[in-house]
């Protein structure tokens, strides 16, 4: 393909992709189909693999695999051709095309990785395993002296510390930084070298197609870097025999450097550091330095919203932003204006997540008749896991004590469990939903004989339950947390720690027989979650108490076996906040660190501890226990913020 028709077809294939972020997949869809080049033939597989990996849409990942194949093999004919004649770039002829193929390939990893299960993990790992010399290449090729001359999107002024999340790309930089290893050292490829070439690459692209080279390889690099980092510690203990260690800093600064760009990887790029800064702020419950990570965030979110008002995964992200902020009020007003904004609406997929965060925005605020119809809603447009999203509304019906319309929605989970997997297994909520099912069907049967109107022996709502796992807690404002902890401090038998926000009744109480809670399963799950809304209103002691009574029951849980480790997970988190109330933040949104000797010291055993208490959780949670993936996940993440917290104090 003639360099002129290269550039043509790239800029054409870009309409489609302004088409696709503007939330008009019918026209994208067109533009793709008018032309059969590489990129056009990769924008065809873009899509299918938005709708599969954002709708988990089983049926569209073959399609995905194949369009994304046809681009491949297209890109594999047009390196082939372009071995032979003269480069119409800075780089070697077929850069392009190389990047193609490499696009193509991380595409189809990160579905394999969305099942959330060991093999998924395993496959997405196998599938980047193969592109790990492309990679190489590029990397090596287009950034021979690394990334430091290269501007990001963020806000900062100036370069932080170095913790996980600043990803050193607050700042263009232009002095040299010490060697290290990245993923690639095994190859021999020094991620960040000290010295300067001897003719400097510009970090301006000269063109669309230049662009495309240098974005795209920051992009596809900081991907890679990224999902690896994120894998389970057991997937990546499997892989390690073969040398590779991940670069979560250098994964992020490259995808920022890609995200300062203007073409489709920039978008993808600020997609992805979107993505990842929320589950961070979500997931892992304490931020070394929370100030910086909005930051971050709100300048990714600015970046790519001015280009597309419209699109709903902005929107989402917008309303994520703020609820990240503590203004869930405000994410529900903008979730709310987003689904009502006049715009395409063919892309259902994103429509859906809009959704599926109203619901949990609405959750979290207690508006249980409005959460249930969100979540109902969501089945409309997203064939994931329906079986879920039915069994969460209807344990918003047993908050609002509505048990006729809860046993309805209960009563049709069995057949939506049945429906075709990915992979044709459970998901990892569907595992632990059945088991939720039995558990009160038994219950039920055990007080009175029958497993008939077996909703009415539900005492905490397995929708605020399963909140757990989604840490629907930790955002929530103050007057929340009281709502919370006075409805289940009213379920006998009555709490023997009392709660600062409850109250002391004098008056004598007959309690209820049989008891509202008649399981250690039940009792245990009770105090993890007043742990929790104690801990978020900064009510340390009563806190620790709850968690500690949770951790007591540990031998006498049956079904509940995730709470040991995720009730270990919470502790660290009520550390290292504790910490901060009194020994204090340290850096306050800042870049410098302020602490007395005292203070330091005392931060560093906090730390220690810290790590050592995630041992334990993650002992306690092996692949056998329910949502065990999920809670790896967060402790690889919070392990990231210790570090970073230590680094901050070290250097105080």
């Amino acid at each position: 393909m003639a360099a002129d028709e290269t550039t043509r077809s790239l800029r054409s294939a870009t309409s489609g992709f302004d088409a696709l972020f503007s939330n008009d997949l019918d026209k994208a869809r067109e533009t793709f189909k008018a032309a059969d080049s590489p990129f056009h033939a990769l924008g065809a597989g873009v899509c299918a693999f938005l709708e599969a990996a954002l709708g988990m849409e089983s049926n569209l990942l073959a399609e995905a695999t194949r369009l994304l194949s046809d681009s491949d093999a297209g890109a594999r004919k047009q390196l082939s051709a372009a071995k032979s004649s003269k480069s119409s770039t800075r780089f070697p002829a077929g850069t392009e095309w190389e990047l193609l193929i490499s696009d193509a390939v991380i595409l189809h990893a990160v579905t394999l990785a969305l099942s959330e299960s060991y093999m998924g993990y395993l496959q997405c790992f196998y599938e980047l395993n193969k592109a790990h010399s492309k990679f190489t290449k590029l990397y090596k090729t287009v950034f021979p002296s690394g990334l430091d001359n290269y501007a990001t999107p963020a806000t900062s002024k100036a370069p932080s510390p170095s913790p996980s999340i600043h990803s050193e790309s607050s700042t263009t930089r232009t002095t040299p930084t010490k060697q290290r290893t990245g993923f690639f050292g095994r190859f021999g490829v020094s991620t960040l070298s000290p010295h300067q070439p001897a003719n400097p690459v510009s970090s301006t692209p000269d063109g669309p197609v230049e662009e495309l080279i240098m974005s795209g390889t920051a992009f596809g690099y900081g991907l890679f870097n990224l999902v690896f980092s994120l894998l389970p510690a057991t997937i990546r203990g499997v892989v390690g025999f073969l040398g590779f260690k991940h670069d979560r800093k250098l994964a992020l600064r490259a995808l920022a450097v890609s995200a300062n760009q203007t073409d489709v990887h920039a978008v993808f790029a600020g997609l992805v550091l979107m993505t990842y800064y929320g589950v961070v702020l979500l997931f892992t419950g304490y931020q070394a330095d929370e100030q910086h990570i909005l930051r971050q965030y709100g300048a990714m979110v600015d970046h790519v919203e001015a280009r597309y008002p419209t699109g709903s995964l902005w929107i989402l992200n917008r309303a994520k932003l703020l609820r990240m902020s503590y203004d869930t009020t405000g994410a529900i007003k903008v979730l709310q204006e987003g689904l009502k904004m006049p715009r395409p609406e063919s892309f259902n997929q994103a429509d859906g997540l809009l959704l599926f965060e109203l619901a949990w925005c609405l959750l979290s605020q207690r508006r249980y008749d409005e959460a249930a119809d969100m979540f109902l809603k969501v089945t409309e447009i997203n064939s994931w896991s329906h079986a879920t999203y039915f069994f969460i509304a209807a344990g918003c019906y047993v908050s609002l004590k509505n048990y006729e319309k809860a046993q309805k929605l209960f009563d049709d989970v069995p057949e939506l469990l049945e429906k075709k997997k990915i992979g044709g297994k459970d998901l990892p909520t569907e595992v632990w939903i059945k088991k939720k099912l039995a558990f009160y069907k038994d219950k039920q049967k055990r007080l009175t004989g029958s497993e008939t109107d077996w909703v009415k022996c539900m005492k905490i709502s397995p929708a605020e339950e399963l909140g757990i796992f989604w840490n629907n807690y930790e955002r929530i404002i103050t007057d929340v947390c009281e709502e919370h902890a006075r409805e289940l401090t009213t379920l006998t038998p009555y709490p023997t720690i009392s709660s600062p926000f409850v109250v002391a009744d004098t008056t004598p109480k007959l309690a209820s027989n049989p008891p509202d809670l008649s399981t250690a399963d039940e009792l245990a799950i009770r105090s993890l979650i007043l742990g929790i809304v104690h801990r978020r209103a900064g009510h340390y002691t009563a806190s620790r108490e709850f968690f500690l009574d949770a951790l007591s029951l540990q031998k006498s849980i049956k079904v509940s076996t995730w709470i040991p480790g995720v009730t270990s997970f919470e502790i660290v988190v009520l550390d290292l906040k504790e910490a901060e109330a009194t020994l204090g933040a340290g850096s306050n949104g800042s870049d410098k660190v302020l602490l007395s000797e005292q203070d330091r010291q005392a931060w560093l055993q906090v730390l220690k501890k810290a790590g050592e208490r995630l041992d334990q959780a993650l002992a306690l949670s092996p692949q056998s226990i329910d949502m065990s993936s999920r809670l790896e996940s967060r402790i690889t993440m919070l392990r990231d913020e210790i570090v970073t917290k230590r680094e901050m104090v070290e250097n105080a």
